[in-house]
């Protein structure tokens, strides 16, 4: 197990240098000068060169990503050139408000999406199944931003069940912080739910079917003991997978729903940055975004060994 995981960090560590390494061309690629924008267009030459001097942006690229790199491993993400603020402090701000979307996102989509995947499974060529394939392609067409529209002025404005903006820590008031974050969570979770429905049908329809739960069935062992033992205890290795690879996805991708509720979250922070052309606060949450992306799929690794005794450590199966 001690040899499959430092294999596995060493993996994630090399993946995060090489995304360092893109982001950082990428930004950099980016049309718009830092220094003419932080100095102001009306600025004379001097000025500006004065300006890129300080930032640094005079330097050969390669001298430029090695500082950046130096930086970033000591938590130094850079200043903002919009506010002076640090990029550190801006990101731990935001940061938690989108991981608490994500994460109660995560928990509905897992919910509903487990649910109706399994009762597809289950009532194979009947209505159940039917009417989840229908809402889990419904909820696959439907556009985000659509549907989180219609939302606040039904839900909102209309039956005032939900706000249709604001943001109160869970950590502060959790009853009020939760109530704030409901509705944003619904409509992400529901969203993500039509992918984790659709691949938990398919794998429990297969296993469903396979000779250990035929003979289980003919020993005599009950209908839902089948189905939560046998069914959905195999299915969970897809399910993981899909909900790790969602759960990465909605850190970075909340930026529709955050601008649509008023969420002081890092999508709204990335969007604010982009418009303003602040590229060292779009070039750290980038990187965050991306190390997050890559510890979660790396707990999935990890979770992997756990659920399934096959799994040996070193990744494949007997």
């Amino acid at each position: 197990m001690a040899r499959y995981l430092l294999h596995r960090l060493w993996q994630s560590a090399l993946t995060l240098v090489l995304a360092s390494i893109v982001v950082f061309a990428g930004i950099r690629a980016l049309p718009g000068d830092p220094a003419t924008a932080m100095a102001g267009e009306e600025a004379d030459p001097a000025t500006i060169q004065a300006v890129r001097a300080r930032l640094g942006l005079d330097q050969p690229l390669p001298v430029q990503y090695l500082k950046f790199a130096g930086h970033a491993l000591t938590g130094d993400l850079g200043v903002s050139t919009r506010t002076g603020t640090p990029v550190g402090e801006l990101i731990r701000a935001t940061l938690p408000v989108t991981v608490q979307l994500a994460v109660y996102a995560m928990a509905v989509a897992v919910l509903a999406g487990t649910t109706a995947g399994v009762l597809a499974a289950v009532f194979r060529g009947r209505w159940p199944e039917w009417a989840a394939n229908a809402l889990s392609l419904t909820a696959l067409s439907v556009p985000t931003f659509w549907l989180g529209i219609l939302a606040v002025l039904y839900l909102s404005v209309h039956l005032g069940w939900f706000p249709a903006s604001g943001y109160v820590s869970p950590f502060d008031h959790p009853v009020r912080g939760l109530y704030y974050l409901t509705l944003p969570a619904l409509i992400l979770g529901l969203t993500h739910s039509a992918v984790l429905q659709r691949q938990t049908r398919a794998s429990m329809t297969g296993t469903l079917s396979a000779d250990f739960v035929r003979t289980a069935r003919a020993k005599g062992l009950g209908g839902t003991a089948v189905v939560f033992r046998y069914g959905l205890r195999n299915s969970l290795i897809v399910v993981v997978t899909v909900v790790g690879l969602q759960l990465g996805g909605l850190i970075g991708g909340a930026v529709v729903t955050e601008r649509i509720f008023t969420l002081p979250g890092i999508g709204k922070l990335t969007l604010d940055s982009v418009f303003t052309r602040d590229y060292p606060v779009v070039q750290a949450v980038v990187l965050v975004i991306t190390a997050s992306y890559i510890v979660i799929n790396l707990l999935v690794d990890v979770l992997y060994t756990v659920i399934d005794p096959r799994i040996r450590v070193s990744g494949r199966t007997r």
